[in-house]
């Protein structure tokens, strides 16, 4: 298994190996669990819906269309697309994705045998065979993960028919939605005057003026708490927030078509978000760093968030002052920072981090939730934020199967980083048994309120 542990790293991973799984901030589909379906095939599983898998592939030459990517499911063939995947396997030697998706194939799968070109098909019948028992549905799987909850990422405008089905059932699975309201306030978003106008049928709100959108997004924001919701989320290039003194008049110019001031104007909504939060106790999740849908051929035939996004440099100290000063002393403010720019974590996020008492600082995400990147993650943050004014861990991901995987190899890597820390003379083994529960599993409940 990755991360080879031993002595004293080895007893504080088995402290918390089996732990019950937190995953406060995710993409998986809440229609799984609402219609608690099988899923459709292995390629639909494991390849497809994974960018960390196709824009490996699609680096190596293969097309994205082979892969089912952007095909209608009665136009693919399943076991071709796996096929294919398996003889490219050899390309993931070394990255995390294939640390996770080995996870899945033995310990959740049941597959004894390697993938490669020569097994692809005797592991194809078996995951299909797998899929069919109806022990292994999506509330059986939660069941039997160990999940004690599951937020997913919910667009303002969706009406969370799915969860309010998961929620009237007799099954007790905890699934959350989040508040992700982008789409209606970025003006930059395609399709802005839309999704407002939208906003307002929703809410029975006039739209047309300020005060109207923000009542409009208090009733959503209500909405979502009042199924369970606990946090907001909000993806952004660079974290650059602005107060504006009149922002009726540039919201005026925009629904007209003047996007001059679109990003001053979103800079301004997100202290607006954040204001919400302490209205409502919302947590707030900002996610920066990443300039998104940089291969325009890939975006006009696929569409957005087809593994074209690459981090970039940015700056946080500057990006939020405005926001902080207005907010940033409130206890009633939690607000989580991540980011893709791992210069900033000694730099500046830290720092922040140690000293606002609203913020917290985010485990290490996308290009970066991996096992050096954990332990890049640790080495830069504790010794000026410490490890209470971290959020624990969320796995992020569209990929249901591997949650189990990514909280492991997030356990192994604070088991390593804490003998570390004991072998130093930082502190004692008990004291790093505390922390390690702590990071697996106590931070996220207490960050996102979950308790």
């Amino acid at each position: 298994m990755v991360l080879h542990l031993s002595g004293l790293a080895q007893r504080i991973y088995d402290e918390v190996r089996d732990a019950p799984i937190v995953s406060p901030h995710g993409h998986c589909d809440p229609a799984w669990f609402a219609n608690d379906a099988p899923f459709e095939d292995p390629a639909a599983l494991l390849v497809i819906p994974d960018h960390y898998v196709f824009r490996m592939l699609y680096s190596q030459g293969t097309s994205m269309a082979d892969l089912g990517v952007g095909v209608p499911a009665d136009q693919r063939d399943p076991r071709a697309i796996f096929r294919l995947f398996a003889a490219h396997w050899h390309l993931f030697q070394g990255t995390p994705s294939r640390l996770w998706i080995e996870y899945v194939l033995r310990e959740t799968l049941g597959c004894d045998l390697d993938l490669g070109p020569d097994t692809a098909d005797t592991l194809y019948d078996h995951i299909s065979t797998w899929l069919n028992d109806p022990s292994n549905r999506p509330r059986a799987l939660f069941d039997r993960f160990g999940i004690e909850a599951l937020a997913t990422t919910d667009a303002a405008l969706d009406d969370l028919s799915h969860h309010e089905t998961v929620r009237n059932s007799t099954w007790q699975g905890r699934i959350l939605p989040t508040f992700r309201p982008d789409a209606v306030l970025d003006p930059t978003m395609p399709g802005w005057r839309d999704a407002v106008a939208a906003l307002g049928d929703m809410t029975g709100t006039d739209t047309g003026s300020f005060q109207g959108f923000l009542e409009a997004l208090r009733q959503r924001r209500g909405a979502f708490k009042a199924m369970g919701a606990t946090a907001t989320d909000h993806a952004i290039e660079q974290p650059q927030t602005v107060w504006l003194d009149d922002p009726a008049r540039i919201y005026a110019q925009l629904l007209q078509g003047d996007t001059a001031q679109a990003k001053p104007f979103y800079g301004h909504m997100l202290i607006e978000m954040a204001q919400m939060s302490v209205e409502d106790g919302l947590v707030m999740q900002v996610h920066a760093g990443s300039r998104r849908n940089t291969n325009t051929a890939v975006l006009d035939r696929f569409g957005r968030d087809m593994g074209a996004d690459i981090p970039i440099a940015v700056d946080w100290v500057r990006g939020l002052e405005p926001l902080l000063n207005r907010v940033g002393n409130d206890s009633g403010l939690t607000l989580i920072l991540f980011t893709l720019d791992e210069t900033t974590y000694a730099r500046e996020l830290a720092p922040m981090a140690g000293h606002w008492p609203c913020l917290r600082i985010g485990p290490p995400w996308w290009f970066h939730d991996s096992a050096n990147g954990i332990a890049r993650y640790f080495d830069a943050v504790v010794e000026t934020a410490g490890y209470w004014n971290l959020a624990g861990f969320n796995d992020d991901t569209r990929a249901f199967l591997s949650i189990p995987a990514r909280h492991d190899l997030w356990r192994r890597g604070v088991a390593l980083h804490l003998a570390a820390q004991v072998e130093r003379g930082y502190f004692s083994a008990g004291t790093a048994a505390e922390i390690a529960q702590l990071l697996a599993t106590d931070l996220a409940r207490d960050t996102y309120r979950l308790g």
